[in-house]
């Protein structure tokens, strides 16, 4: 029902701008379809059926009206790392476990989006995958040095990235002319990038510059096999004009565990990827963003897309950016992308031989360096050491470890850090100044002999317990060193109480209770309140010492009645305060309390 009433409102107009952003997402996405799945150390025809059919599935089911889904370098480096447990002559293995790998993917983003978890993602750090591109985009130009340089890559991809590079190196001697044609495709890569921005043109300039340059590298005669059936320069594999038949993959039980720490980092990369990008341009849009049908986008079009030979994928920024900015104005648009990407695919597939890989190379080179972001990282470092280390240890994992478990690394270390800052329970003294101001206390204020007003605020989770113990141990000690029977304990700014906290909470005031000391509970909120409820606190505890949160219609505060209340507990014999005193004085005359 969903979509039919979303295209029965769809207009010759909105049709128009899709058709537009279509045309030049698709002119985009053909050569990083390919580029991506030869960094994914897979056939390029796998980039393009990823470009394709998980670009239209990801479309049809998604919520993001300009999200475009397919291959990425982030995921196809992911991919890479993943498979290189099999040996480099094994290639149909390699596609078989890739296949696996994306139908495992899909099958994790489904469970999170059935299990409604997708809105968890928000909390993962920005500065995980601040790092994690940081990483992925040198891992990315490293990995291209070889190709750019015209050498055969040495070393094998169980070795770590930068011995590879060493090897590669000094095995060989550069190729000149493909270090030629890397040095005109940087050149005009950037000229013609400059150009397009600055005459706001459709964003085509990637297809331009490796189509100029394949057609120069083959009137040079360099992309074309000579006598021995060799070229000049490497160039690009042939991709098969033909689309891939439904495909069911062989499944070797000793592949899950290998693809397995792969498989969860892709599944959280890439709903991490499609969600930012989803909700940056929303930001710019006014969208409203089903995240969780977002999550199941992503999972459904991998799922499928493990069955139709694809490269796993996720959200492009790229492609969305360019989506966005040349007008498109519903999902409509990512459809229309695969359909052109599929007719070239039928029409032009075999000039892909022609492609020299140095120009690709130049080409993911340039977008390497456009994936990472200076102007974040100055503003990381210079505001929060925090989140400094998060982007420095995520990136160091990414080079030095794997870029598998970067992102995992990342999550894992950020819920660590986070957990200790999140459980600091904040504590202040309170006082009743001279003018009926509830208020923090000040060193000047004179200190008060017949009651503690003290003031808790934080999350009260097991993490907060030992602060926790320790602000109310010393309340009691406070009391009992100065002769005080009466505490207002504020609660109204605690959160999200567990059974751990309210444990030691109840055990606390049986302890007070034993000692003679009467505790006020102000501004109970009600998932508090109703724990204490469900607990049988009624039971032992007075109801009469339990003030709820103060209530909309309510003109007095719950801290303003407890304080109250304690005065009258109090007496005015028993009461051997002066400023105690003074205020009740001034309470009889109906002086009024305002809490800050």
């Amino acid at each position: 029902m969903y979509y039919l009433k979303h295209y029965l409102n769809y207009t010759w107009g909105k049709g128009r701008a899709d058709l537009i952003a279509a045309l030049t997402v698709a002119a985009i996405a053909l050569p990083q379809g390919i580029a991506y799945a030869l960094i994914a150390g897979v056939d390029p025809r796998f980039g393009l059926y990823s470009a394709i059919f998980i670009t239209a599935i990801a479309s049809i089911f998604g919520s993001s009206s300009h999200l475009i889904n397919g291959p990425t370098s982030a995921i196809s480096l992911v991919v890479f790392s993943t498979l290189a447990f099999i040996e480099p002559d094994a290639r149909l293995d390699a596609y078989e476990a890739m296949f696996l790998l994306g139908i495992m993917v899909g099958i994790l983003q489904i469970a999170i989006a059935v299990f409604k978890l997708g809105d968890l993602t928000r909390y993962i750090s920005e500065s995980v995958i601040l790092g994690f591109m940081t990483g992925a985009a040198i891992l990315l130009a490293v990995g291209q040095i070889g190709n750019a340089l015209g050498l055969r890559e040495k070393g094998t991809a169980h070795q770590q990235v930068f011995y590879r590079l060493w090897l590669t190196l000094t095995g060989g001697s550069p190729n000149y002319k493909a270090l030629a044609i890397t040095l005109l495709t940087l050149v005009l890569a950037l000229a013609l990038r400059k150009f397009v921005r600055k005459y706001r043109l459709p964003q085509m300039d990637m297809l331009v510059v490796l189509v100029v340059v394949s057609v120069i590298a083959y009137f040079l005669g360099w992309s074309i096999p000579g006598a021995g059936g060799k070229t000049a320069v490497a160039v690009s594999g042939s991709v098969p004009a033909s689309l891939p038949l439904p495909h069911i993959p062989e499944i070797k039980f000793a592949w899950i565990s290998q693809l397995s720490s792969g498989a969860l980092a892709i599944t959280f990369l890439g709903l991490l990827e499609a969600l930012a990008i989803a909700k940056s341009i929303a930001n710019q849009t006014g969208q409203v963003i089903d995240y969780n049908r977002q999550c199941m986008a992503e999972g459904v079009a991998n799922l499928s897309g493990g069955f139709l030979q694809c490269l796993p994928g996720s959200g492009s920024l790229t492609r969305s950016a360019i989506n966005y900015q040349s007008g498109a104005r519903t999902r409509f648009s990512g459809i229309l992308t695969a359909l052109f990407i599929a007719v070239a695919l039928l029409l032009v597939a075999p000039l892909t031989k022609y492609i020299p890989k140095a120009a690709l190379a130049a080409l993911l080179i340039v977008t390497a360096a456009r994936l990472i972001d200076l102007k974040r990282l100055r503003y990381t470092f210079s505001v929060s050491t925090y989140d400094a280390g998060l982007v420095l240890i995520t990136t160091f994992t990414a080079l030095f470890i794997g870029i598998e478990y970067s992102i995992l690394t990342g999550v894992a270390l950020s819920i660590l850090l986070f957990v200790p800052r999140a459980a600091k329970l904040k504590a202040a003294d309170l006082v009743v100044s001279n003018e009926g101001v509830v208020r923090e206390r000040l060193t000047s204020d004179p200190p008060c002999t017949s009651m503690i007003l003290f003031d808790l605020e934080g999350e009260i989770f097991f993490g907060a317990a030992p602060d926790l113990d320790r602000y109310l141990d010393e309340l009691k000690e406070r009391a009992i060193g100065s002769g005080i029977r009466f505490i207002v304990l504020r609660l109204k700014r605690v959160r999200n109480p567990d059974i751990v906290c309210i444990e030691r909470l109840e055990h606390e005031l049986h302890d007070a209770k034993k000692l003679g000391i009467t505790v006020l509970l102000a501004g109970v909120r009600p998932d508090l309140a109703r724990a204490f409820s469900k607990l049988g606190f009624g039971e032992w505890f007075p109801k009469d010492r339990l003030f709820l949160e103060k209530e909309e219609d309510d003109t007095d505060s719950a801290t303003l009645k407890a304080v109250r209340h304690a005065y009258k507990l109090l007496g005015d014999e028993a009461n051997n305060c002066e400023h105690c005193a003074s205020i009740q004085a001034k309470e009889s005359r109906n002086a009024l309390y305002y809490l800050i």
